[in-house]
């Protein structure tokens, strides 16, 4: 990309109006004004011509759509930490470098996880629901019990980033603080949160009081929540997802749920999202939220400052600082 003044960049959802700014006074840039997702013969036609794709987590870059890029597309900038949606494989073979926007969703995330939480376990969403309806007929001293969660013992599937920043916050709610990892976390860093680490994933979930999915969606994690492993949890156990929808096995919760053998769910992703399993709209035990715990305006302008940053660099020549590798996956 030297060799070019600047480079063309493809857009494809509408960013924050300063970003956006940004990536017209830098580079050739084609946006997405109204916001309307592309269709997979959109994003091929991008890729056809575009030197830098800034795709989104909801845009699928499949094998296919990849060989048929144009042999000008070195760089594919996500505009978000997972990428879980680009098959990273094929651009390797191609010779076309990912990035993403790790880091600056850690703060929003944990937040989010801890108020869908709370939410969960105090019958927040409920509560609200009752007062809206016109129902609520006053106070009452067995009306909408919900559990504490000081004291209770918190699960973490994934200790990275956000698993951390959520742990840190859930200790000073009094919680007891364990997690199940890929690798144990520094000791410095176990000491400091009180935790317990799992080696069996099996173990934890048997003995947990609530648990929360902060592991990324891989091959590996794909239904890593399966229905033998959710009917380890205990009946008065709660799930949070700020994750990937995949990660659990959406049909086998559902049901679960609807039974009662497992006391309440906060989601803010699903398997197949942006449709929901009509039967969890049904239930009274689960907070549904949109796919937003990162969904805050400094969020979104510190990773579109990512993106600028990552673009900006390799067509410079320089490898850019947020580059993708498969192994650390």
């Amino acid at each position: 990309m030297t060799d070019k003044k600047k480079p063309l960049v493809v857009v494809t959802r509408k960013l924050p109006d300063v970003i956006e700014t940004r990536m017209m006074e830098l580079f050739d840039t084609r946006l997405n004004p109204d916001d309307v997702p592309l269709t997979s013969a959109q994003i091929q036609d991008a890729m056809a011509v575009a030197d830098v794709l800034v795709p989104t987590v909801t845009d699928r870059i499949d094998r296919a759509l990849i060989e048929a890029a144009g042999p000008q597309l070195r760089l594919i900038a996500s505009f978000g930490t997972g990428v879980d949606h680009i098959d990273l494989k094929a651009a390797r073979e191609r010779g076309i470098t990912v990035t993403n926007t790790p880091g600056v969703l850690t703060e929003d995330t944990a937040d989010m996880t801890m108020a869908l939480l709370l939410s969960t376990a105090r019958r927040v969403a409920e509560g609200e629901r009752l007062v809206r309806s016109g129902q609520w007929t006053g106070w009452g001293p067995t009306t909408m019990l919900g559990h504490r969660i000081s004291g209770k013992r918190l699960g973490i599937l994934g200790m990275g980033r956000i698993g951390s920043a959520l742990a840190k916050r859930a200790r000073a709610f009094g919680m007891s603080i364990h997690y199940h990892n890929r690798r144990r976390v520094h000791p410095e860093l176990e000491q400091e949160l009180e935790a317990t680490y799992w080696s069996s994933l099996d173990q934890m979930l048997a003995r947990m009081d609530i648990v929360s999915i902060n592991c990324p969606h891989t091959p590996a994690t794909y239904h890593l929540l399966s229905e033998r492993r959710l009917k380890l949890l205990r009946p008065h156990c709660y799930i949070v997802n700020t994750s990937r929808g995949e990660v659990i096995d959406e049909v086998a919760l559902t049901r679960m749920l609807s039974k009662g053998e497992i006391a309440g769910a906060g989601l803010d992703v699903f398997e197949h999202e942006p449709a929901v399993n009509p039967k969890l709209l049904r239930l009274d035990n689960v907070v549904l939220l949109p796919h937003m715990g990162s969904a805050t305006i400094e969020g979104r302008i510190d990773m579109g400052e990512k993106v600028v940053i990552n673009i900006k660099t390799f067509a410079d020549g320089h490898a850019p600082p947020d580059r993708v590798l498969e192994a650390l996956l």
